[in-house]
């Protein structure tokens, strides 16, 4: 085989590696940082050691140099996937919804987009912050890594801020004793899914007013919800108290306790394509 075939089988090998280490970790940006990373080396070592000796040989020869095939993929896609990682890593990242713990705000088959400027500029795979450029608020649809298992992302409602003690009685919330106010529209119709009508059967669709952001919010009869549902609780320093929108069919904080902030990915902020109902999108969210 000559060198450009020995060139491509590195290039396959190299990409394999990569989706194998993805398909391992659940770590897309991993993948993409390794797949950036050696089409980079590739490319300087030539440009460093070869591409002068490659030239100077065809030039004696009186030919054109040939480039080969290896050193001309990476000196081509290089630029793109870095640019790709750099947009994916600081700015904007896309999200599937997976479950119906944020209706009606969320339906599951939406994608949204999640911005990564939000919380503060963090490098890839480490998710060390490099710049606190903002916080989260109450009332924002925040995306991060499921403490409890950190290859998982969970989407949810930020209800309570560091420091806040956050109850739930009977379906009502209270930040810091005072309830936040809810208005009832009346019985949920949920879009034309069969699943998605069989699990919403019986919900009551209310209008919240978290701190100014208002949003509406699912709660089901009392015989039908979870008794651990109702508490008080404290948020420590550095972590965030997270809600799903379906109050009763949401597994988060009151569950399994508060969002450290280094887990948080970003602040979704539109819909830019459903499954669920084409009608959405574009829908900003709140």
């Amino acid at each position: 085989m000559n060198k450009d075939s020995w060139g491509m089988i590195l290039l396959v090998a190299i990409v394999a590696v990569c989706l194998y280490f993805w398909y391992v970790t659940s770590d897309f940006a991993l993948a993409l940082v390794l797949i950036t990373g050696s089409f980079g080396v590739i490319w300087a070592l030539d440009r460093l050691l070869f591409e002068h000796r490659r030239r100077e040989r065809a030039a004696a020869e009186g030919k054109k140099p040939h480039e080969p095939m290896l050193v001309d993929y990476a000196r081509s896609f290089f630029p793109v996937i870095l640019a790709v990682l750099l947009f994916r890593t600081f700015l904007i990242e896309p999200f599937r919804i997976p479950s119906g713990s944020m209706m009606p705000t969320l339906l599951v088959g939406d994608f949204v987009l999640v911005n990564k400027f939000a919380y503060g500029l963090r490098l890839p795979v480490s998710d060390t912050k490099i710049l606190n450029v903002g916080e989260p608020k109450r009332g924002d649809i925040a995306v991060f890594k499921y403490p409890l298992n950190p290859k998982e992302d969970y989407i949810k409602r930020i209800v309570g801020l560091p420091g806040d003690t956050i109850s739930v009685h009977n379906e009502q919330l209270y930040v810091n004793g005072k309830p936040v106010p809810q208005k009832l529209i009346g019985p949920y119709s949920a879009p034309d899914q069969t699943s998605l009508k069989m699990a919403q059967a019986g919900a009551m669709e209310y209008v919240e007013d978290l701190a100014g952001v208002k949003h509406q919010i699912l709660e089901f009869p009392p015989y039908e919800r979870d008794p651990r549902t109702d508490g008080t609780w404290t948020v420590p320093k550095d972590c965030y108290f997270a809600m799903g929108d379906n109050r009763d069919d949401s597994a988060d904080s009151r569950f399994w306790g508060c969002v450290p902030e280094k887990n948080l990915r970003g602040k979704a902020f539109v819909i830019w394509f459903s499954l669920a109902d084409w009608h959405r999108i574009g829908t900003v969210l709140h």
